[in-house]
Parts: C-alpha cells; sequence; structure tokens
C-alpha cells in the first residue's frame, strides 16, 4: 500500500491542521525507503497522527486521511483492530474507497472471504460511487473464479496455496462456497439473515466499554450481558442470560464484518459427529446475519480453558502432573481422530480453544452419586461419568471443510500464529492434518514443559531426518510414550492415514493408563483438586 501526496497544496495549516502531518509523513517515509530513519519513527508518525484527527469531523470523510489509516494498517499486526477503530470512528464509511482498499488488503492476506464480507458490506450501504463497488466486486468474483478452474484441475501431487490460513478454504471457488453456505444455512431454523444493519436499541459497540448487565434484544430474544467472556481482532464473545434467566447461560459471540462461516462449520459438526462425540466440539444455536456484522449464540461452558490448568501450575513454579498431561492428550487424540475421520480440521488447535469439561453429578444405574466418582470402568471408552469429563475444542473461524475440495487435496499456507506454525508451514511445504497435529504436539509441550515446542531436525537411524522436540524429557517420566507421539506426528506425511496414527497413538495411552488402577485413582484426585481451584 503507497501513500501518494501531492507536490503542491493550496490549503495552509491554519485551514488544514493536517496539511503539517501529510508533509512529515511523506519526509518520514523517503527517509525510512532511502534507510535513514527506522521504521518506528514513521509508525509512530502515523499512529499520532491518527490519535490527532480521528475523532475531527473535519476529516471523517477525508480521503488523504483514509490513506494515512491504510499506511498505518500495512505496519500493523493487527490490522484487524485498525480497522474496527477506523470503523468506530466512521472514517469515510460511506465512500466506496473504503470497502475497496479494505477488501484488497484482505485479500492480499489471503483473508478471501473476509474480503467477500467487506464488499458485500459497502454494496449493502450503497458505498459511493456506487459503480466503483459493484465494479470492484465484480472483477474480485473474476478473480475467484479463475482459482476455481485451478482448484478444480489440480491432480494428487498439486496444492493450492493460502495467503493466509486465516480463511483456508476460500481458495476454493467463491461463488460456489457463499452459494453453499447460504444453501446449507437456510435448512436450519437457527439461522436469520438479513440485509440491514442491526438496529437494537443497545448499541453493540458499546458492549466493549461497560457490558455488565446491559440487555440487548437479538431475533425479539432478549439476552441480560453478564461480562465479555473473550476477544480477538474481529470478534467479542459474551456471556449472557436469555431472557434475564440465570439458568439459560449462552455465549454470544458478536463479530464484525459479518462471518457466517463458523455457523456452517457446526452445521457441518452436527451432521457428521455421533451424538456420543458431539459434546466435545462446542455447540452453537443460533447466527443472526446483519450486514454489518453476525451474532452466534452458542453453549456457554464456565470452567475455564486448559490454557488455565496450564497457568494454574505455571504460577508455582510447577509442570502439570504426567498422569493428567496423559489424560488430556487421549482427549486431544480422541477429538482430531474424530475430526479428520469425517474430513474436518479445526485449523486453530491451541490450548485457548480448549475448554474443560467436568462430570455432572448424576445417579448411576445402582442408584449411588456420581460426579466425582471416577473409576477405571468406563475410561476407556468414555462412558459413566467419563463421557461429560473432558476437553471440548470451540472457535471454527479457521475450520476447513475437506468435503469441499477434491480427494487427496494438500494446502500451502502460514496460519502465522507465534508457535503454532506447523513444519511444513515454516519450510513452505503442503499440508493438510498437520496444522491439527503439531498444535497438539505444542499444547502437550505446554502441559509438559509449561513452554512453547522448539524443533530441531536431526539424522534418523533408519536414514533421513527427523523432526523432535529439542527438550528432554524427564526420567521419572514414560519417555516411550511421549517420544513416540512426538515422532509420529511431527513427522507424518500429508497422504499419511492420519486417522489410523491418532488411533494407535490415542490406544498406546489408554493402555498404559488402564495397566495400573492406581494411576485412574490418581487422576480421579487430580480432576477434583483441579475443578475446585479452576471453578472456585
Amino acid at each position: 500500500m503507497a501513500v501518494i501526496f501531492p507536490d503542491s497544496q493550496p490549503s495552509t495549516p491554519l485551514q488544514d491542521p493536517l496539511l503539517p502531518w501529510l508533509w512529515s509523513v511523506k519526509q518520514a517515509l523517503e527517509d525510512w525507503n532511502s534507510r535513514k530513519e527506522s521504521g518506528s519513527d514513521l509508525i509512530k508518525l502515523l499512529s499520532d497522527c491518527i490519535a490527532a484527527f480521528k475523532d475531527n469531523d473535519q476529516y471523517r470523510d477525508d480521503i488523504r486521511f483514509l490513506k494515512i489509516w491504510f499506511f498505518y494498517m500495512d505496519f500493523s499486526e493487527d490490522f484487524g483492530s485498525v480497522f474496527q477503530k477506523m470503523w468506530e470512528s466512521k472514517i469515510c464509511v460511506g465512500n466506496a474507497l473504503l470497502y475497496i482498499w479494505y477488501a484488497s488488503f484482505l485479500e492480499s492476506k489471503g483473508k478471501l472471504y473476509d474480503a467477500s464480507m467487506v464488499y458485500q458490506m459497502g454494496i449493502s450501504r450503497n458505498a459511493k460511487p456506487v459503480e466503483w463497488m459493484k465494479k470492484a466486486h465484480a472483477l474480485f468474483l473474476e478473480r475467484m473464479s479463475e482459482i476455481v478452474s485451478s482448484a478444480r484441475t489440480i491432480g494428487n501431487d498439486e496444492s493450492i496455496t493460502f495467503g493466509s490460513l486465516t480463511n483456508p478454504w476460500s481458495s476454493s471457488t467463491m461463488k460456489v462456497l457463499l452459494k453453499k453456505i447460504n444453501h446449507e444455512l437456510m435448512k436450519y431454523d437457527g439461522y436469520q439473515c438479513t440485509t440491514k444493519p442491526y438496529s437494537g436499541k443497545v448499541a453493540l459497540s458499546s458492549l466493549k466499554n461497560s457490558s455488565r448487565n446491559k440487555t440487548i434484544e437479538i431475533g425479539r430474544t432478549k439476552y441480560q450481558i453478564i461480562g465479555c467472556a473473550g476477544q480477538g481482532g474481529f470478534a467479542q464473545v459474551y456471556k449472557a442470560y436469555v431472557s434475564c434467566n440465570p439458568d439459560d447461560v449462552v455465549a454470544l459471540k458478536i463479530q464484525k464484518p459479518a462471518f457466517p462461516w463458523e455457523f456452517y462449520m457446526y452445521c457441518q459438526l452436527n451432521q457428521r459427529i455421533s451424538d456420543k462425540e458431539r459434546s466435545s466440539f462446542g455447540l452453537a444455536h443460533r447466527m443472526h446475519l446483519y450486514s454489518d456484522c453476525s451474532i452466534l449464540v452458542c453453549d456457554y461452558l464456565g470452567n475455564g480453558t486448559l490454557q488455565d490448568a496450564i497457568n494454574s501450575f505455571a504460577v508455582i513454579g510447577k509442570s502439570m502432573e504426567e498422569v493428567l498431561c496423559i489424560y488430556y492428550t487421549i482427549e486431544m487424540l480422541y477429538m482430531l481422530e474424530t475430526l479428520h475421520g469425517v474430513g474436518i480440521i479445526h485449523g486453530d488447535f491451541k490450548p485457548d480453544n480448549l475448554l474443560i469439561r467436568y462430570a455432572r453429578d448424576g445417579i448411576t444405574k445402582a442408584g449411588s452419586r456420581y460426579g466425582n466418582d471416577l473409576t477405571k470402568d468406563g475410561f476407556r471408552d468414555r462412558s459413566g461419568p467419563w463421557h461429560d469429563q473432558g476437553l471440548c475444542l470451540v472457535d471454527w473461524g479457521r475450520g476447513i471443510d475437506m468435503h469441499l475440495f477434491p480427494d487427496n487435496m494438500e494446502f500451502k499456507g502460514d496460519c502465522r500464529t507465534s508457535g503454532f506454525r506447523c513444519v511444513e508451514m515454516q519450510e513452505n511445504r503442503p499440508w493438510t492434518f498437520q496444522v491439527d497435529t503439531y498444535g497438539l504436539c505444542v499444547v502437550v509441550h505446554m502441559m509438559l514443559h509449561n513452554s512453547y515446542m522448539e524443533i530441531e531436525k536431526k539424522l534418523s537411524p533408519e536414514g533421513g531426518y527427523i523432526y523432535q522436540p529439542k527438550s528432554s524429557f524427564k526420567r521419572y517420566w514414560n519417555g516411550e510414550l511421549w517420544r513416540n507421539l512426538f515422532k509420529k506426528l511431527l513427522n507424518s506425511s500429508p497422504g499419511g492415514n492420519d486417522k489410523k496414527l491418532l488411533q494407535d497413538l490415542r490406544e498406546s495411552f489408554q493402555d498404559y493408563m488402564c495397566s495400573d488402577p492406581q494411576l485412574i485413582k490418581k487422576l480421579s484426585e487430580l480432576l477434583v483438586k483441579q475443578r475446585a481451584s479452576l471453578c472456585a
């Protein structure tokens, strides 16, 4: 993105306070291009300029100021938050250039679905000039059609290249995908779509500042906001009571721009995952799609995340007990075995997205109560109280539906999430399920060592090279189990039998746990202790 300034200006600094800033930015840019100054000086100047004028009505529709925002966005890793601030300041919201430039920026980052949503947002807002908006969108769809043709002719030895993993499926046809999404989602009672912006009495943007106890109305249902449960560059998640009923708690995920893909992924989970396993992958009840945002209504789990559990040990200078690490490793292997077996990739497998589930109090067939009574019975097949115990994988915004692609499809691209870039991403090689299995290895490493995983490439006794973690295992751990896990998952090939590999690894950990009743007993005690600690 380049910012072009005119050689002369008819205005004076008194008439146009922005003018001195523009010339300073121009000079800083020239110095930066000639390497006289560091990029940090230019970034600070841009940031200061934005802070000085973002609330000034004189420049709200000034294209020069819009260029300053986009130039700053070029230097920002969290460009989504930059756009969000631009949007909240209403910078050129009626100008087609805002949407065209941002959509082009997203397209350059490989975020094709987001780009499509921005084009549609500009069209729905009737941004001027309207003909520019429609022409830019038509050219975008033409570019997507070219990608479609490429996708249909790709053979087994070829791959699709993504600029980013944020929406990796987007390199398939936009026309087919958008049509399929709308077609699929319209089948569900929980999907409500309108071309109008959200118009509730309480502005959604106001929730960021003070959300507690505000009540918003969505689709004729009132939700009492209890607090913010999490946020990212494009979305905020709130805990809420349905109809002000504290016994009916949900999570509201509010996202700008609108993003129906996650609900599509939840719908595919409903269709492909059996009822017995479904609770391990999060549940979405409704999606309300507006022209300016989307609101996803999900189950709320308030027991914390696996990251919270890891941190609870880190703060006291310890690592998670090995038996607890083994249990959560079994859970994660089971999850990916199930997912990959039905052609779904999560794409963002990390401890923040793994919510902890605990067994509910209930009555056994013999008439006794259970809840904390986790015994060997039912451990292997996850029955009884073990059925509700474990992990729940959420946040499906980066999910990939492999059924949308030809068989044996491989991908290229980088998730750009520090610490979770699989070997194939690091070396610009094709990948498929490795994006998830590498994430699993990182989570296991964090549980065992309280640190992100670093890998090294070493000569293999069988010939060639293998990847392995740099960190060594403690002598009292079951080193054979852990070495086998990392060796198999870090060195798997895109065309391998991923489900069988995950199943074999899972069963090896289960066999170890079931070999000694004391291990299950210790695990049960640790889970009760963890529950008391995290849920206090």
